[in-house]
């Protein structure tokens, strides 16, 4: 052990949080949570009889420590399995495994919405949380809140009589309304993204309230759950928002000086589209707080033209997100990330300029994982840029393409496959390994969820039937027609007479006109 990494151990806090295993060479090879950091941490380092092979040889690599502390160990849980991602490091062989993934599923559309657990969140249009690997950790978590936060585990079917649930205080009331238990549910949400304390602050007004009504039940009922509350932050404390130091994340640090930014960008939206020859043509925007993928901040567009341009496409859905309204809804980001070459890039700036928004936007090609960044409309400050070409290093290479400057940070480093040329099989290592793996993972959780989002649009438009494009014929009309001739080939085939007889003489000179 060096006596840098021996003096960090001395400095590691008696709080949960996230640690970085790192070698020699500054890569990530190991990241781990602990309920507290010094304790577990400092496990590495003790007697190695009862270790195994595999953490033994970590161990022997581990040149240097960090950590990131959190406000709990569930929000180490979260944060555990982003960094994974983000870092795909050698030793996390098990969390590296999509199957293990789990996610909390809210159906708050319903009238009486349940929570869930599912491993494969779908685009429903239901709330999801996650992915969270500790799965024992998680649903115990989930047994605390509900004794504050009641709620269905699965769609009532006779809310009306009682099961076991019900009689213990898990389910709603019965007296309840939809509405008001919606209420509750939505503060459970809240509690999931990290706002206990207003929530405290809620129930505390409530309670005050009922109590100078002399409503003295509702009052005590309020009073159990605000200590069961404050109990619950001594047992496990949840939260899908996490809280980090963003000044030890390295790649948003590198971006400062990469990209000239005045700060360290803590909202960074990625873009992507997905279509099939220019059919069910949609668009993703997926968003990362502090580094960290915020997956209730997602959103999804379809376009209003289909057609099988791609930079035209981007500067529609680029343009919608910039738009007043949305900035208003959603806030502005601190980064664009479009997924693409110079072409989509001009679009998106030229989308941009429509909006009047100014933010620093750049975009990321496939082939060569080079970033591309526009002279002057990428709104950012190109002095270091223009310094490499210049005054060429080892650890970056830059090229000048007109208005453009394409970005290498991995010069000489191979690339380990032939679609997105993935640069994380590669034995060596970057100056700026950081910076890639995490632009790496918002352009492949963006190229994900617009792909998923496509998929349903496909599977829906493969088992539409004819009947239902043509104007002014619902679903009504559609099953008296159906019931009536028994299949869209008897449609086709039936006489203007035969339909005008099931439909009215309008509806099926429409029909016929339109078959």
């Amino acid at each position: 052990m060096n006596k840098k990494l021996e003096t960090k151990l001395k400095e590691l806090p008696a709080r949960p949080g996230v640690y970085f295993h790192k070698s020699l060479d500054g890569e990530v090879i190991y990241v781990g949570k602990a309920a507290v950091l010094r304790n577990r941490v400092r496990q590495y380092f003790r007697a190695q009889k009862d270790m195994d092979a595999k953490t033994q040889a970590l161990v022997a690599e581990i040149f240097d420590v960090e950590w990131i502390q959190t406000e709990s160990e569930i929000d180490a849980l979260f944060l555990e399995s982003e960094m994974v991602k983000r870092y795909k490091p050698r030793y996390n062989v098990l969390l590296r495994d999509d199957k293990s993934q789990l996610y909390i599923r809210i159906d708050m559309k319903s009238e009486w919405p349940s929570v869930s657990f599912t491993r494969h969140p779908l685009d429903d249009g239901a709330t999801y949380y996650g992915p969270y690997y500790n799965g024992y950790a998680i649903k115990k978590a989930l047994r605390f809140l509900r004794r504050i936060f009641p709620y269905y585990t699965k769609t009532p079917t006779m809310r009306s009589r009682k099961d076991l649930d019900s009689h213990i205080g898990l389910n709603p009331s019965e007296e309840i309304t939809s509405e008001e238990y919606k209420s509750t549910l939505k503060r459970l949400m809240k509690y999931f993204e990290g706002g206990r304390q207003s929530i405290q602050k809620e129930l505390e007004k409530e309670m005050r309230n009922a109590a100078s009504k002399h409503d003295f039940e509702k009052a005590a009922s309020l009073r159990n759950r605000l200590n069961d509350l404050t109990e619950l932050q001594q047992k496990i404390m949840f939260g899908d928002k996490e809280s980090i130091d963003i000044s030890k994340d390295k790649a948003l640090s590198d971006l400062v000086t990469l990209l000239g930014l005045p700060k360290a960008p803590v909202k960074i939206e990625g873009f992507d589209i997905s279509h099939m020859g220019g059919l069910n043509v949609v668009g993703s925007m997926v968003v990362f707080i502090n580094g960290v993928s915020s997956r209730g901040d997602y959103r999804k567009f379809k376009t209003t033209v289909e057609q099988n341009n791609d930079t035209a496409n981007m500067k529609e859905i680029i343009a919608r997100r910039l738009s007043p309204k949305n900035i208003k809804a959603w806030g502005a980001p601190d980064l664009i990330l479009v997924d693409g070459g110079k072409g989509q890039l001009s679009a998106a700036i030229e989308a941009m300029k429509l909006t009047g928004a100014r933010i620093p936007i750049i975009s990321i090609a496939k082939r060569d994982e080079e970033i591309i960044v526009h002279s002057r409309n990428s709104f950012v400050n190109t002095s270091f840029i223009e310094g490499v070409v210049k005054n060429p290093n080892k650890n970056i290479i830059v090229e000048q393409s007109g208005k453009f400057y394409r970005i290498n940070l991995h010069p000489g480093q191979p690339n380990a496959g032939a679609h997105s040329r993935n640069l994380r099989g590669s034995p060596t290592s970057s100056a700026y390994s950081d910076v890639i793996k995490l632009f790496q993972r918002i352009r492949d959780e963006s190229h994900r969820f617009a792909v998923s989002y496509h998929s349903v649009l496909k599977t829906k438009r493969q088992t539409e039937s004819d009947l239902e494009k043509i104007p002014g014929v619902g679903p009504a009309t559609r099953r008296k027609i159906i019931r009536s001739l028994g299949s869209l080939r008897s449609v086709k085939s039936a006489s203007l007479e035969d339909l005008s007889l099931i439909v009215g003489k309008t509806k099926a000179q429409n029909i016929k006109r339109f078959l």
